[in-house]
Formats: structure tokens, sequence, C-alpha cells
């Protein structure tokens, strides 16, 4: 694995520790090691920890548990337990950027190392290494990041994303003064979290639809939003609506940020929406669902202006329905201004640079 790209950046105080892995992970040795209970019990312990991360501890543990007497059964092993990951959600992406890596890591490592037992005690050891400095890049992407919001500036951010948090609290605590627009982010609303998120720490922030982007653009000068993967051409996977936010910011002529970690970086190559390794609802074949949300909107009374609730059955068919819509989207290279990562600011075109240093270096 390239040196490059765990460069400059400091050991985050808050890391996990063998101490605390280990009391996360309780395996009997008769018992077989489950590695999607670890992966959960990973962001549990610690809801800060990035899923790219919280994958690479539980192959590490994977590891420490592993039975294998040969090389190929030992990355067999590994290869079964990531692909085990993968399908255990319905959206792989940003932990499919952090088993990708390790394994990649994992086969360079063995070709060094001739015995099995020293190869798993290398890799256990570097891993640790790789978590903890990993971790640690989102100081570095707020550091580079602060420089594009200007005093009095409005900003306009979507759903909820952590290294963009940092990046804003940051510019904050360098004096800078601006306002922020958030949207709420259906269905997983958690543009409410960053606006909570963002007033503690005494930024003026206002929710606003989504449907409202393109009322409030006009009065936005930069866009930032967050990544749960970056493509080999540079575009960009998130949360569901980041695609429009960026067709409106782009249409409207504001600079469009992706605010994102290197291990988020994902070797696909993806020409379309349904190009993407997640759920994909089948939203053209127009089934049953159309005329079901056609009789909720018909009964509901939710948000009427009118305070009335609704009832059981209508929020269970609107989860239903939700539930048929997809949770990321897709943004082309051509919509992003500049990516902020901690290698460095990047253009789109600069990612299959980094990729090819990463992978083949």
């Amino acid at each position: 694995m390239s040196e490059r790209y765990f460069t400059a950046v400091v050991r985050e105080e808050n890391t996990l520790t063998p101490q605390s892995i280990s009391s996360i992970v309780d395996v009997d040795d008769s018992q077989q090691f489950d590695i999607v209970n670890c992966y959960k019990g990973f962001l549990e312990a610690n809801p800060d920890i990035p899923m790219p991360i919280a994958a690479i501890e539980s192959l590490i543990e994977l590891i420490k548990h592993s039975k294998a007497t040969t090389l190929s059964e030992f990355m067999k092993s590994l290869e079964e337990g990531s692909d085990l990951l993968k399908s255990s959600t319905r959206n792989p992406i940003s932990l499919s950027a952090g088993t990708d890596l390790f394994l990649r890591f994992v086969t360079r490592t063995s070709h060094d190392v001739t015995n099995l037992d020293a190869c798993k005690e290398h890799l256990m050891e570097s891993g640790k290494v790789l978590v903890e400095k990993a971790i640690a890049v989102r100081h570095k992407v707020a550091e580079l990041g602060v420089q594009f919001i200007k005093d009095d500036a409005v900003i306009l951010i979507h759903s909820y994303s952590r290294v963009v948090m940092q990046l804003l609290q940051r510019a904050a605590a360098c004096k800078k003064r601006f306002k922020v627009y958030v949207t709420e982010s259906r269905p997983s609303s958690l543009g409410l979290r960053s606006a909570k998120t963002l007033r503690k720490s005494g930024i003026p922030a206002t929710v606003i639809l989504d449907t409202a982007v393109g009322y409030v653009i006009g009065k936005v000068d930069a866009v930032f939003v967050g990544a749960e993967g970056v493509v080999e051409n540079g575009g960009l996977i998130n949360a569901i609506g980041t695609y429009q936010l960026a067709i409106v910011a782009k249409a409207a002529n504001k600079p469009f940020y992706a605010v994102l970690e290197s291990y988020k970086f994902l070797r696909l190559f993806p020409l379309n929406q349904y190009d993407l390794p997640t759920h994909t609802p089948e939203l053209l074949s127009f089934p049953d669902l159309d005329n079901r949300f056609s009789n909720i909107i018909g009964r509901m009374k939710l948000n009427d202006n009118h305070g009335n609730n609704v009832d059981q059955d209508e929020t269970d068919e609107i989860e239903d329905y939700e539930s048929n819509n997809p949770t990321v989207d897709y943004t082309p290279p051509e919509y992003i201004t500049l990516l902020c990562t901690d290698l460095g600011v990047l253009t789109p075109s600069g990612v299959s640079d980094e990729l090819i240093k990463l992978h083949l270096y």
C-alpha cells in the first residue's frame, strides 16, 4: 500500500484500542466468528466511526480468529468475509471502499511474508496502524477545505456528513462568519441532525425542504456535500438527492464541492444511476405502488397546515413507499467543481491518478 495514503495525518484520540476491540468482539473459540455482528458492534460502540474503517477493523478481527493453515485458505476466508459484509447491507458502497482497500493491502503484504503466522501478525499490527491513521484524516480534510469558505458566505449542504460538519466547525473556529442552508434529506431526514449539530456549534443553520433547493440557490455562494464513495472518473456516490442538487448548482453557476476522505475512493465506473452496486428499486415497473401512493395522498393529512396526525396505517404505507425508493444516487464528474480530500484538493479527473497510486504502487 502506498505510504502517501497515510502521509501527514495525526492519531485521533478516540481511536478504538485493542482493549476496546476485545470488549466489542467476545467470541468463544468453539464458535464460528461472525464478521457481520462484529461490524455492527463497531458501529454501535462508536457512532462516529466511518463505515469503511469499521469494515477494516472487522477484517482484522477475522484475521485474529482465522483457523486457516495455508495462504490460499487464508486469502479465501478474507474474500468470503468481505463478500459477506457487502451482502449484509442494502447499500454497501462505503463499506466496500474499506474492504477493497484492505484486501489490496493484504494481497501485497502476503507476497513479502513466507510464514503464515508471521503474515497474520504483521497484518493485524499494520491494520491497527492503518485504522488509527485513517480515522484521523478528517482533520486534514477540514484544514484544506476552510479556504473555500469566505466571510459572510451562505453555504448549502445536503443530508449529514461527519467530514462536512468538521469542516464547517473548523471554519467557525477560524472566526469565519457564514450561514448554512441544510436540506431536510428525505427519507432519512438527516438534515435535521446536521442543523442541530451546527446550531450547537454556534453556526446559523436553516432546514429547507428538498424541493426548495431551486428556490434558495440564488442566495447560496457554495454547495458542500460529503460522499459515500468516489468512483474512478471522479463521480460521486452520495445520499439520494445529491445529483439533483448538483444539477441545480450547475445551472445557477454555483461551485459544488465534495468533501471526503480518500479511503472512500472506489474502483467502480458507473455509466448511469442503475450501474451502482446497491439495491435498485423497480421504479420503472409501475406496480400497485402507484395506486397505493395516490391513496395515501388522498387520505393523509400530514403537513396539511392544520396540525392533524397521520394514522398508523398510513404511516406504515409511507414507510413502505420509501423502502421502494433508492437511498443513494450518482453525480457525474462534470457537475463537481473540486474534491477536497486528505490527499489534497483534486479535480474529478485527478481521482483516477490517485486510485492508480493507491492500488498499483
